[in-house]
């Protein structure tokens, strides 16, 4: 009986690789197949996801901006009212301000420096643009003082470009009071 168990174990060693048995290299390749299955699934989903979020069409952002200029209203187009703008609530308008170049305070040995400023102001209603419009040199007036103290370090980072919004804010309506403006709104900043 022993010849035949020799035998047994010779066929099997023909079977194998390495010494490893048969079974056992074909469970590797099954684990290899599935691991890499799942890898490239990973893969996939995230490359599906990355996509829909920051390249694909739709999303909240695409919605949003349909529905901001409508159907027939594209980039460009004039609107009825100057510097008024239709905003995506219904009822709300902004009011353009002229462009401001002030000096911002420096040392003495320092090079001159100074910040140019597009604003748009924001306001709940129309009739709330028609009241402000007559009061524009207060709101100018306040603004320009109070840029005029500023250091070119109080605007640099998003939190100085927050302050100064929060600050402009405040300022713009106590110039227009009663009038009251939601938001002061950034169309461009340049500090030189």
């Amino acid at each position: 009986m022993e010849r035949g168990a020799c035998v047994a174990d010779a066929s099997d060693m023909a079977n194998t690789e390495d010494g490893v048995p048969a079974a056992a290299v074909k469970s590797k390749k099954k684990k290899l197949i599935i691991i890499g299955g799942a890898a490239a699934l990973v893969l996939l989903l995230g490359g599906a996801g990355g996509f829909m979020m920051f390249g694909g069409k739709g999303g909240d952002h695409a919605e949003a901006a349909a529905a901001e200029h409508g159907e027939e209203g594209g980039h460009g187009e004039a609107k009825a009212g100057g510097d008024e703008h239709g905003a995506a609530e219904a009822g709300a308008a902004f009011v353009d301000l002229p462009e401001m170049t002030v000096n911002l305070a420096t040392a003495d040995s320092q090079k001159p420096r100074y910040v140019r400023l597009n604003i748009s102001l924001e306001v709940d209603k129309p009739e709330m643009a028609a009241i402000i419009k007559p009061m524009m040199p207060r709101v100018l007036d306040s603004f320009q003082t109070h840029l005029r103290e500023l250091r070119p370090e109080d605007i640099r980072g998003s939190s100085g470009a927050y302050r100064l919004k929060e600050e402009l804010l405040r300022r713009v309506n106590t110039a227009v009071a009663p009038a009251k403006v939601a938001a002061v709104l950034f169309r461009d900043i340049v500090i030189q």
